[in-house]
């Protein structure tokens, strides 16, 4: 699996590109800001993105969906709980980049869900507590974790929609349950494992 990431924005949110290998089609994840060094990343290795995923709906994931939208005609997909904050300006946190509303979503997505992209599967898992529709995405046996898993740290949970017990709650039932060798992508900062944060991280303790 090709896979690259891109720091983006002010926030520092992570951007990645997954494509198959052998056919080249692939999804941008998290598109937050910086919308021509995405369009750049992605014309570089030559891929033909098929969706654009959100993990959730604050600006700094969602941000560059209108226009990486317009380059590459790939839909928007976002949790069926995220897909009106869009709409919001104060649920999305936009107010703070000065933004009024954001691309409204092509596809609400749930738990389960798969997307083929290629020789690829992308599974869906539900992972609410930083926000309502906070998803995680399997991809190749790794986790795209948004801003519900980081290295030794959680996503915030004191913002709209946002719930400690319900954090901790998707992370040990629904991502802690995988092989400690299991790849952790977050939405900021450093990959880490799903062992290492069993071992290390204070909020999982």
């Amino acid at each position: 699996m090709l896979l690259k990431r891109m720091e983006v924005g002010s926030f520092a949110a992570n951007c990645y590109l997954l494509a198959c290998d052998e056919t080249k089609e692939g999804v941008v994840v998290d598109p937050g800001a910086d919308a021509k060094r995405i369009l750049k990343m992605v014309e570089d290795n030559q891929v033909n993105v098929k969706y654009i995923i959100n993990t959730h709906g604050h600006v700094d994931h969602v941000g560059a969906n209108e226009e990486v939208r317009e380059a590459l005609g790939a839909p928007i997909l976002i949790h069926e709980a995220d897909g009106e904050m869009c709409k919001k300006p104060h649920a999305s946190l936009s107010t703070f980049l000065g933004k009024k509303t954001l691309a409204e979503p092509d596809r609400l997505i749930k738990g389960k869900d798969t997307f083929t992209v290629g020789n690829l599967t992308i599974e869906v898992i539900e992972t609410p507590g930083h926000t309502k529709g906070c998803v995680t995405l399997l991809v190749d046996g790794k986790l795209f974790t948004g801003d519900t898993l980081f290295a030794g740290s959680i996503g915030r949970t004191d913002l709209p929609g946002g719930s400690f017990d319900e954090i901790i709650r998707s992370i040990k039932e629904k991502l802690l349950v995988f092989p400690d060798e299991t790849p952790v992508f977050p939405g900021h900062g450093p990959e880490s494992t799903i062992g290492d944060e069993k071992q290390y991280n204070p909020f999982l303790r």
